[in-house]
C-alpha cells in the first residue's frame, strides 16, 4: 500500500473512532509492505498515526518499507525528531537494509529513446 493511502485511511477511521480496530486489521498480515514513504508531505497527526502503526506491529509482523531518503533525510519526513526517532529505532531494529541504486526502471525506456 502507498504511504499516503495508508495515512489517509488511518485518519478517515480515526474520525470514525476505529483506528484500534484497523491498526490491529493490518497487523493481522504476516507481512506489511508501505511504499513510497516520504514522498508526500507527512504531517504531526500522519507521522504519530504512522508511528502507532509501527509500534503495534514491531516486533510481531514483518514491514517492507520502500523510500528514495536516506535514514539521515528522515528528519525531514515526519513531523519531529523524537517521532522520527522512535520510528527509525522500531524499524532499524531486526532489519535489513537494501539499498538499490542506478537508474529509475520508470525512466530507463524513455531515455533509452533519447539517446
Amino acid at each position: 500500500m502507498k504511504c499516503n493511502d495508508l495515512l489517509q485511511q488511518l485518519k478517515r477511521v480515526k474520525l470514525e473512532n476505529r483506528l484500534d480496530a484497523r491498526l490491529k486489521h493490518f497487523c493481522h498480515y504476516r507481512l506489511l509492505i508501505i511504499d513510497e514513504l516520504g514522498y508526500l508531505p507527512i504531517d504531526k497527526e500522519d507521522s504519530n498515526l504512522f508511528f502507532q502503526l509501527i509500534n503495534m506491529c514491531y516486533e510481531r509482523k514483518s514491514t517492507i518499507l520502500t523510500t528514495n531518503m536516506n535514514f539521515n533525510e528522515w528528519d525531514g519526513i515526519f513531523y519531529d525528531a523524537v517521532v522520527t526517532n522512535a520510528i527509525m529505532d522500531r524499524i532499524s531494529h531486526h532489519s535489513h537494509v537494501i539499498p538499490i541504486s542506478g537508474k529509475s526502471n520508470r525512466l530507463k525506456d524513455h531515455l533509452r529513446q533519447t539517446d
